[in-house]
């Protein structure tokens, strides 16, 4: 959901799909788990762990094939470096020279298994795609400048024709695996962990260097529950897709 809003997708029209409405950027077929929006450049998601990658791969293959500027960014946790499809991809990538960016959020869980219950402690996601020809950065994911910094580094180099990138962002999971509560209660996290990383929150951070003003801040929270608010409206009084449209672009 943060991915579409932050490539310029509608947040109604988000709501509304999440409701199953026609209103919706998939008019109600995509859902929560399969958003998409062409209009945007948002060309789909995935419930299952690891299968955005080859779509994504595929999608920057397309944009060679067609010589268009674009690069095609592909989102995934360090759950997902544990699918075979990773490797198959990254290799596929850098064999083929694609405009490709890995983007990949490594914040030490899959649901509730840490990291070093799931990958050797030596191991370094960045240096596993180095190894298949990608070329790797790693970065601390809540370090807004050095993020935005990178990210814009990297597409310009894919853009330029020297094939994919994966960038590794350190981060760590506030909140449960699926939801918006708190979850520190179940144990699985070492003590203080969770504390550790909410100490070094970007915006938190970014307040502190006196780069954002609180002020600011505040009323920028309040306009955007308003904006929260009137988009769950706009789904609410959407309407269901008709029945007889439930063919529609279903292709066999």
């Amino acid at each position: 959901h943060a991915h579409y809003l932050a490539k310029g997708g509608d947040l109604p029209r988000m709501i509304a799909e999440i409701y199953g409405k026609v209103g919706g950027c998939s008019r109600g077929r995509g859902g929560s788990m399969h958003l998409a929006d062409p209009s945007v450049g948002f060309m789909g998601t995935s419930a299952i762990v690891g299968n955005s990658i080859p779509v994504g791969v595929g999608l920057g293959m397309a944009l060679q094939i067609k010589q268009q500027p674009n690069v095609a960014f592909v989102f995934l946790g360090d759950g997902a470096t544990e699918e075979g499809v990773f490797y198959e991809s990254a290799n596929f990538a850098a064999l083929r020279n694609l405009p490709v960016i890995f983007m990949c959020e490594n914040n030490q869980y899959s649901v509730y298994s840490g990291l070093e219950e799931r990958q050797p402690e030596s191991r370094s996601i960045a240096q596993v795609a180095s190894s298949l020809g990608v070329l790797s950065r790693e970065v601390d994911g809540n370090d807004a400048r050095a993020c935005h910094a990178l990210v814009a580094e990297a597409a310009q180099f894919a853009r330029q024709g020297k094939g994919p990138v994966l960038i590794e962002f350190e981060t760590h999971r506030h909140l449960e695996h699926c939801g918006p509560n708190w979850d520190e209660d179940l144990g699985y996290r070492k003590p203080g962990e969770l504390q550790s990383w909410l100490q070094r929150d970007p915006i938190e951070a970014l307040i502190a260097a006196s780069e954002v003003d609180t002020q600011w801040l505040e009323s920028t929270r309040s306009a955007i529950r308003e904006e929260i608010e009137a988009a769950f409206t706009f789904a609410q009084n959407s309407p269901y897709p008709d029945p007889a449209e439930l063919a529609a672009d279903v292709y066999a």
